[in-house]
């Protein structure tokens, strides 16, 4: 075990690093301190309420939206703040780990918008964290030019995309910094580190301190959000409101809170996401135990659903009645150099932006910069010189709770290729996050964790209900790990499989891999304290 620090309560756990002491200073260590002083506990309840919630939800208690937050939802009156700076325009957004390189590509790209991802994209090593805190305050600072031992030059350029940060979810914790034996939130290690170094470094410069904030359940993880930021700003000497920050609707639950969850963070909303991998994700783990939500294959379950079509429609709906951006889904395909796939890539890429510009979105993701210029032509040809459409209000949209629940014109049976391909997915990610790479490229496209959820929580859901039997899941995924270690001889098989057999083969099934990785496989941390 290696003591990096010790700056007042707080103790960092980890292999000092380059630069590491420029992030770790003990001014931002007491900054994190104080923030988990506040709020550690009521995080704590909150996780605890998801788990009560979770097993109302496994015994049949139906999902409604909330009686007792309706004066909210009728209240005609209330709007969210208006768009900060660099935030008006949001037509395209990229999103990617805080790494170097795809850092100043996508500051690059084109795009308005660049998620600087501590989450989903990011393997949580404590390199990979500290480097990518370093990585934005270079960007920042416009220090991030650099060229590769091959001579690959990478130089920012003079209209950089506005930068928001996606720090990681509730649910996890960072061992590397512990508080009287417990280890620190994941969410208030990201968020409070780049605030810290950061925030009067982004408002200087005409922007500001921006954020998306994922896995949201309900309104009261909004609301601890919203009193984070309060405080943060108080402490820092920033004015209340100087924060923005995007929720992804991304869990079955928070859908019903649409509303609710703008209210609470009104002063400093910037809009909803469509976070339509994770949602989907959410929908079928929390529905796992039911036989009538046994979907078919991920593939064949896409955004024309109906409850899709009803989650997405509502979203643009909520958000332009409040005066709030709405933000489409991520488009993850990679475009390839062989034209006949390319242009396949590019066709099926149009169609679900042309779908999300149609409906009312201001904006949308893609994982690629190659992508960038597709994606400005689709919201150009519906904005034109407009910033947004907000003022298309989609007062046709009507969703009942039924809509968002309506699984069965979409259910079905698995395929065998669809059961090989989640096994196979699978593995490949798992065996990419344990060796620190967060965002991965799979079969022509960009994938983060949000893949890995979906296909091990279909494999699960579809052992529970017979869709496919044991033996055939224990034969494939014998197959695939030989296929992955035959293609990657460095590949960590026996940790691959350790983790797949947690996450999809037990009887119970986990709410996230990454709690059970955290808690066995990271590869590169140090023994810590529990």
């Amino acid at each position: 075990m290696t003591t990096l620090a010790t700056t007042g309560r707080v103790q960092v756990f980890g292999v000092p690093g380059d630069r590491h002491e420029e992030v770790l200073t003990p001014e931002a260590l007491d900054f994190i301190g104080r923030l988990d002083a506040t709020f550690a506990a009521r995080r704590f309840d909150l996780l605890t309420e998801r788990r009560r919630r979770s097993a109302l939800l496994r015994g049949g208690t139906p999902l409604d939206f909330s009686r007792a937050t309706k004066p909210i939802r009728n209240d005609p009156d209330w709007r969210v703040a208006r768009p900060a700076p660099g935030l008006t325009d949001r037509r395209v957004e990229i999103t990617g780990p805080p790494e170097r390189s795809m850092a100043v590509n996508a500051l690059n790209s084109g795009a308005q918008v660049w998620m600087a991802d501590f989450e989903d994209a990011t393997s949580p090593t404590w390199e990979n964290i500290v480097r990518g805190q370093l990585t934005l305050i270079d960007a920042i600072d416009r220090r991030i030019d650099f060229t590769t031992t091959s001579g690959k030059e990478y130089r920012l350029s003079d209209r950089p995309a506005t930068i928001m940060v996606r720090p990681r979810g509730w649910h996890l914790p960072e061992k590397h910094l512990v508080i009287d034996d417990r280890p620190v939130p994941a969410a208030l290690v990201d968020f409070g580190l780049y605030f810290f170094h950061c925030a009067r470094r982004q408002i200087d410069a005409g922007s500001g301190p921006y954020f998306y904030l994922p896995k949201l359940e309900n309104r009261y993880e909004a609301r601890l959000w919203n009193d984070v930021f309060l405080l943060a700003q108080d402490l820092l000497d920033i004015p209340r409101g100087t924060i923005r920050a995007t929720v992804l609707i991304e869990t079955i639950t928070a859908a019903f809170e649409m509303e609710e969850i703008l209210y609470e963070l009104r002063e400093h909303s910037a809009g909803l996401n469509a976070g339509r991998w994770d949602y989907l994700f959410s929908l079928i783990k929390n529905f796992a135990h039911r036989p009538d939500f046994v979907l078919p294959d991920r593939a064949t379950v896409t955004m024309t659903a109906p409850f899709m079509r009803a989650y997405t429609e509502l979203l643009v709906r909520t958000c332009h009645k409040r005066g709030a951006h709405a933000i489409g889904g991520m488009a993850a395909q990679i475009p390839g150099r062989e034209p006949a796939a390319r242009e396949a890539a590019l066709a099926k890429v149009r169609l679900d932006k042309e779908r999300e510009a149609e409906d009312g979105y201001d904006g949308s993701w893609v994982a690629h910069p190659g992508l960038v210029p597709l994606c400005r032509t689709v919201f150009d040809e519906v904005l034109g010189d407009r910033p947004h459409q907000l003022e298309r209000t989609r007062d046709d949209v009507h969703i009942t709770a039924e809509h968002l629940v309506a699984v069965r014109r979409t259910a079905g049976r698995p395929t065998p290729e669809g059961v090989r391909d989640n096994i196979a997915v699978a593995l490949r990610y798992y065996d990419a996050w344990l060796r620190g790479q967060g965002a991965v490229a799979l079969n022509g496209l960009m994938e983060d964790a949000a893949t890995a959820e979906i296909a091990r929580v279909q494999i699960w859901q579809w052992l529970k209900h017979r869709a496919v039997d044991r033996e055939t899941v224990l034969g494939l995924l014998h197959e695939e790990l030989a296929t992955l270690g035959a293609t990657y001889p460095w590949a960590q098989l026996d940790q691959v499989r350790d983790l797949f057999e947690r996450t999809a083969l037990g009887k119970e099934l986990p709410a996230f891999f990454t709690t059970e990785a955290y808690a066995r496989h990271l590869v590169g941390r140090p023994a810590v304290r529990a």
